[in-house]
């Protein structure tokens, strides 16, 4: 958009920006029949961004005066650790630093919506690059294709758990039996089938919603900046983008983290559902 000569409107500017590498013009919001490679690599570069700095941190640890890194990883562990045994009444030897990672990971994701929305427009432009890429997203969060995908990994890990600590017999024998009865096998069946796609897409579309929501205002307030250059009044225009992005970036950062703690604790509550018979 930074080569544009003219102002775009704002529904031209929310869309462009919106779509993601190599699906230019996408009409739906969420199409797993394409990978959104965007999100892929920014999901990728996130999570392997989290379990270095952890790592680091956990190589550098001393029992004498922590450092302020070190500080933040253990307020977190001990977090992770608590809710987790709060929630899981067994081994927690995985369980707990899979919420760590998660907790850390979305919250890195998450993140990313504090950068200029233009930023990387700006860059591919003075690289030379713009005519290739001429679309990209950077919050993976905000894309449904990934927090979906994320969502079907913390089910399939509610199906291994619910086979490793009740065995393949209980496992199955539960999925037909409760809450009503062997008798009615087929309608047991069918809704807990119908619980876990459920969980699914409930927990994959309340972290997308609030991280598009917030990248919908983001992108309304930089646009102030955008006619702020083409207009007579553009002075007020950059003053009003400058307050109105100081303030909802401020706002932001709780729902930033808060939404990464819930889906930790979600996660946390599906497996700990898992460990449990009806």
């Amino acid at each position: 958009m930074a080569t544009d000569a003219h102002t775009p409107t704002l529904a031209e500017y929310v869309s462009h920006h919106l779509e993601n590498f190599g699906t230019s013009h996408q009409t739906k919001i969420v199409d797993f029949s394409i990978i959104n490679l965007d999100t892929l690599f920014w999901s990728i570069f996130c999570g392997v961004l989290a379990c270095i700095v952890m790592m680091v941190v956990a190589k550098r640890a001393t029992s004498g005066t922590p450092s302020r890194m070190q500080s933040v990883v253990e307020v977190l562990v001990e977090m992770c650790d608590t809710q987790s045994k709060a929630q899981i009444h067994g081994d927690r030897r995985f369980i707990a630093p899979l919420a760590l990672t998660i907790f850390v990971w979305i919250s890195l994701m998450n993140s990313l919506d504090f950068l200029p929305v233009d930023l990387f427009g700006q860059i591919f432009a003075w690289t030379g690059l713009d005519s290739t890429i001429t679309h990209h997203r950077v919050v993976p969060t905000s894309d449904l294709n990934g927090t979906i995908g994320m969502s079907l990994g913390v089910v399939l890990l509610m199906l291994y758990f619910g086979v490793k600590v009740k065995g393949f017999k209980g496992f199955f024998h539960e999925l037909f039996a409760a809450p009503f009865g062997i008798a009615l096998a087929p309608a047991n069946f069918l809704l807990n089938c119908i619980e876990y796609v459920t969980k699914m897409i409930s927990l994959g579309m309340r972290l997308w919603g609030n991280m598009y929501a917030g990248e919908l205002l983001f992108l309304m307030i930089a646009m102030l900046g955008a006619y702020a250059t083409f207009s007579i009044g553009g002075s007020l225009l950059f003053l009003g983008h400058v307050i109105a992005g100081a303030i909802w970036a401020i706002f932001h950062i709780l729902i930033v983290f808060l939404q990464a703690f819930i889906f930790m604790i979600l996660t946390l509550v599906y497996l700990g559902l898992a460990h449990e018979g009806h």
